[in-house]
């Protein structure tokens, strides 16, 4: 089983229109609603792919009731209420606009976090990968994702996080996890201006040196990057694939995880190649948490990478994306 954890989660919802006009009045072409956050989106790609993943994590009973006809999951309700994000798709030039409504308080942190702990460690046994993402309720701790990662890295388990701002900051102290960022997350991080692959090398060689196993860092139309200590590679797709970015990183994740579950040294550039193919594959999907299987077929041979396999630092791995 690969387990995920959604500590802030929502009901998406998906309005299509031809095009969005400010000040003006639209009318929709359709409308879905689906339960939703990262973790959760996480666990249905990967349930695309294959594999067997539970979800986990905060919600209100209504939220956990309504999981549970879809997915596997193992919610601690303790939320009182479950907030929106509304995501505006425009058929014209699937340019996809997205609104996202904080999430509520909880009102008894500790005893929250305290069941989420215990919760994840009973289910570490059947656990082959863990995967903790999205952003955090009101009162809870920006230190729970670094402490569940190093629940299950005590016991050898795979972790990626996708969490941004002081949690991203505390999850890259722990030894072993693997981190997602975009651009913006890890100038954040850093304190370094990253705009190539060279560059993003530079800046994460201390959080690789402090013991950060591995670093995804999506730069957008210049490509997506992965540093490890092993070496860094860049990767790109010749021609940019349009769509709904919604879901992308989720997607990134679960091939991420996916083939951190299977072996305990895996190729890098064939992990970062999936991850990137099966971002793609969701791209195409006017909601997140799903993926095209023959689009991810079609594209995992057009993934072009550069970089060969090099120690972090010596300046070859990553320089021909300069």
């Amino acid at each position: 089983m690969i387990l995920t954890v959604t500590m802030n989660p929502a009901y998406d919802l998906t309005y299509r229109l031809p095009e969005l006009v400010r000040g003006r009045e639209h009318r929709v072409l359709s409308v879905e609603q689906r339960i939703g956050g990262k973790g959760l989106n996480v666990t249905r790609v990967l349930n695309q792919l294959g594999k067997y993943s539970r979800a986990t994590g905060f919600a209100d009973h209504a939220f956990a009731a309504a999981a549970e006809q879809e997915l596997p999951v193992d919610f601690v309700t303790v939320l009182p209420w479950v907030r929106r994000t509304v995501v505006i798709s425009e058929s014209d030039d699937a340019t996809a606009t997205a609104l996202r409504e904080p999430g509520p308080r909880v009102s008894e942190p500790q005893a929250a976090v305290q069941q989420l702990r215990i919760r994840v460690q009973g289910l570490l046994p059947d656990t082959r990968g863990l995967v903790v993402s999205g952003s955090l309720p009101a009162g809870v701790s920006p230190a729970v994702p670094a402490d569940l990662a190093r629940m299950a890295l005590a016991v050898d388990i795979p972790v990626v996080c996708d969490v941004s701002g002081r949690a991203l900051e505390l999850a890259a102290e722990v030894p072993g996890v693997v981190l997602m960022t975009d651009r913006d997350e890890l100038i954040a991080l850093t304190g370094a201006d990253v705009t190539t692959a060279a560059e993003v090398e530079n800046a994460v060689l201390p959080l690789l040196a402090a013991g950060v196993r591995a670093i995804l860092v999506s730069l957008g139309a210049a490509g997506t990057v992965l540093a490890t200590a092993a070496g860094c590679w860049s990767a790109r797709l010749p021609e940019p694939v349009p769509g709904n970015q919604a879901g992308t990183g989720e997607a990134a994740a679960a091939a991420m995880i996916s083939m951190l579950s299977e072996t305990a040294e895996p190729e890098w550039p064939d992990l970062l190649t999936d991850a990137v193919a099966t971002a793609a594959a969701a791209l195409v999907i006017p909601v997140a948490g799903e993926i095209d299987r023959s689009v991810l077929r079609r594209t995992r041979p057009l993934v072009e990478i550069t970089g060969p396999a090099a120690a972090v630092g010596d300046g070859s791995a990553c320089s021909a994306q300069a």
